[in-house]
């Protein structure tokens, strides 16, 4: 069986005892600090995981004043990536993180993004594995590298220079996932910058997750985002953060509850305010 948005501790635990051709990550992740996901890693992980960092696996060079904290890689480079992890075009791949998902659906989104929808998100990350009764290991896989054969989809994502073309209301829906406060220019302790994009509405990814870190129902994010959105389609909502990331989350929500084809602006904040200087702070 495949499963391409969320999976449970549980469908993952009968799903190793019975899938050959499985990949897991581990993309445990803080901004705060940048290596203690790989601490967490290398304390203990869900057996089999390689370790996929935010920064250094699932991100391209940062060019200083131009890019975003997170710019996407090359996709040829990271298919190559992937082929050496042992991801081929036919292998199921499981990521999770102690993020609400939050950085382990940028690396869902990104194999999305090269073609590849035989990947899902583990619901609940971390936390709900242990809960679960997960086994932990300490091992380091090597994988065998194997060929991945990337089928971009350009479509996807959108571009600052195409949201600054699109600035007409009714057209689309340019929708911030960052938590409320850091739309409205609040407590903003990443970016030099505070704020958000003009005419953007604000849908933190946050609010799509239980308390315990597992996503609300399909019924109940449904009704989240048609709030959100109004009479906007799927198609003609665009989906920005910080910096790419967390933004890949609220995808991942709305293709849980059936709402399909909205798009990412990769760049992002991060990237917006060295493009463009056209901000706006407070509420909707």
């Amino acid at each position: 069986m495949t499963y391409s948005t969320f999976i449970s501790p549980r469908e993952l635990m009968v799903l190793i005892g019975r899938h050959e051709n499985l990949s897991i990550f581990d993309a445990r992740f803080s901004l705060a600090d940048t290596e203690a996901g790989r601490r967490s890693y290398l304390s203990g992980h869900i057996p089999g995981a390689v370790y996929a960092h935010l920064d250094e696996d699932l991100s391209g060079p940062v060019q200083p004043g131009k890019t975003g904290r997170h710019p996407l890689p090359d996709p040829a480079e990271f298919a190559n990536r992937l082929g050496r992890w042992g991801v081929g075009n036919q292998t199921m791949v499981v990521t999770y993180d102690d993020e609400n998902g939050g950085i382990a659906a940028r690396l869902w989104w990104m194999l999305r993004w090269l073609g590849h929808d035989r990947t899902a998100v583990l619901d609940g990350g971390w936390r709900a594995w242990l809960a679960a009764g997960g086994p932990v290991g300490k091992d380091f896989p090597s994988p065998k590298p194997v060929h991945f054969k990337p089928r971009l989809r350009e479509n996807m994502t959108s571009s600052a220079n195409e949201i600054m073309a699109m600035r007409k209301p009714g057209e689309f829906t340019l929708v911030d996932s960052r938590t409320a406060d850091r739309f409205a220019g609040e407590n903003e302790t990443i970016d030099p910058i505070a704020g958000h994009i003009p005419g953007a509405i604000n849908a933190s990814y946050t609010d799509t997750v239980n308390p315990d870190g597992t996503s609300l129902s399909t019924e109940d994010l449904r009704k989240w985002f048609h709030s959100k959105l109004k009479t906007t389609s799927p198609e003609k909502t665009i989906f920005y953060c910080g910096s790419g990331v967390t933004a890949c989350r609220n995808v991942l929500a709305m293709e849980y509850a059936g709402l399909h084809g909205s798009t990412v602006y990769p760049g992002s904040w991060s990237e917006w305010i060295h493009l463009s200087s056209d901000i706006a702070t407070g509420a909707e």
